[in-house]
């Protein structure tokens, strides 16, 4: 059974129940799932095509990333006005929850030293932030085209009002967080 399967059928009446939420609406659910990733230092090195990248990033997310420009030149970080500085890609529906399932049974178990997902960056709103340091523990990114690793902020949107609630929904969810 899909992630989202599992969590019409099985998370909705128990977080229902945890929350005490008299509304079916009022359960929070993950709105969407936002992958970054920055290019700055790659660009800086002398490298002009960042085409490489762009496209581990769309094997991972499974659609094409929009290219981030700076809007303004700072000298101190050797950045130009219009410098291509990040990659993003904002997943909502299946694809959030194909990525979910994926990152959840498959990726995460693949980090070195793997202990757990850290509590405590969680935002008031309840919507969760994280790291990957090497973008290669995904499956899909073939070995040989890496020339450098790269990272990775995922950001995990949620309709939840509070910290507790979206910790509570990412836990049923099945995120390994540490204990």
């Amino acid at each position: 059974m899909s992630l989202q399967d599992t969590y019409k059928k099985e998370i909705v009446p128990k977080l229902k129940e945890t929350l005490k939420c008299e509304n079916i609406m009022e359960v929070p659910k993950v709105e969407k799932v936002v992958l970054n990733m920055g290019i700055g230092t790659y660009i800086r090195t002398g490298n002009k095509d960042y085409s490489v990248l762009e496209g581990h990033l769309a094997l991972i997310a499974g659609q094409a990333p929009i290219v981030k420009h700076a809007k303004k030149a700072i000298s101190n970080f050797k950045l130009r006005a219009g410098m291509p500085v990040g990659l993003t890609v904002t997943l909502r529906g299946d694809n959030m929850y194909n990525f979910l399932e994926k990152l959840i049974n498959i990726v995460l178990p693949r980090v070195r030293d793997f202990r757990g997902i850290s509590f405590k960056s969680f935002d008031d709103k309840g919507n969760y932030n994280f790291g990957i340091k090497e973008h290669t523990i995904f499956p899909e990114v073939p070995q040989d085209d890496v020339v450098k690793n790269h990272g990775i902020q995922i950001t995990v949107k949620t309709t939840a009002t509070s910290k507790a609630a979206g910790r509570e929904l990412l836990t049923q969810m099945g995120f390994p967080f540490a204990k």
